[in-house]
């Protein structure tokens, strides 16, 4: 059976933590990372950004025997920078980093997945977002309207682009829809 690298990816309050933590408990031997980005969103930011991407990305090419799940990686600063939140254009790094991961060496012992949560109803963003959090938390249904989109458009980029990378959309609107899609995935 091959290893599993799993990429969870998408908006503000789609569920990313509840659905990670849910997929790490059906599944055995996996471990579940979860990345956040770099504060500073200049061009020094972007290489600190690019590097670690890169180290993580030849940290998944050694690992045997583990499956891998990801809350959030270079895809989140792809979306980020196409909606203008970072000062810095991330198109030809992210394009680098997308070219390593469909090619990882010794790729036939991987399943990779990126699976992008949305809402299809995005009024409930607006309930999911009413949270406490801490400052650099805040949430902005609006803001989270626009990363659904443009994550489900860079899913069907990614699509077009790869070979080795498996995309999986779920609508994740419902506990009952969310255990639905992870039964029928993992």
């Amino acid at each position: 059976m091959k290893d599993k690298i799993i990429i969870v990816e998408g908006p503000q309050g789609v569920g990313k933590t509840t659905f990670t933590n849910l997929l790490r408990e059906k599944m055995k031997a996996t471990d579940l990372y979860r990345l956040s980005g770099i504060k500073d969103k200049t061009e020094s930011g972007h290489a600190k950004i690019k590097l670690k991407y890169e180290k993580l990305l030849e940290y998944m090419e050694n690992c045997e025997d583990i499956n891998m799940i990801f809350d959030r990686t270079f895809f989140t600063n792809e979306v980020y920078s196409r909606l203008g939140y970072q000062n810095y254009d991330f198109s030809s790094t992210y394009n680098e980093l997308l070219y390593k991961l469909d090619n990882l060496k010794n790729i036939d012992k991987y399943d990779i997945y990126l699976v992008i949560l949305y809402l299809q109803d995005e009024e409930l963003y607006a309930q999911r977002i009413k949270r406490d959090k801490h400052e650099y938390q805040k949430f902005d249904v609006q803001s989270s309207i626009m990363q659904q989109r443009e994550y489900l458009k860079l899913a069907e980029e990614v699509e077009n682009q790869t070979k080795n990378i498996k995309i999986i959309r779920f609508k994740n609107d419902t506990p009952e829809l969310q255990e639905e899609n992870l039964n029928k995935y993992f």
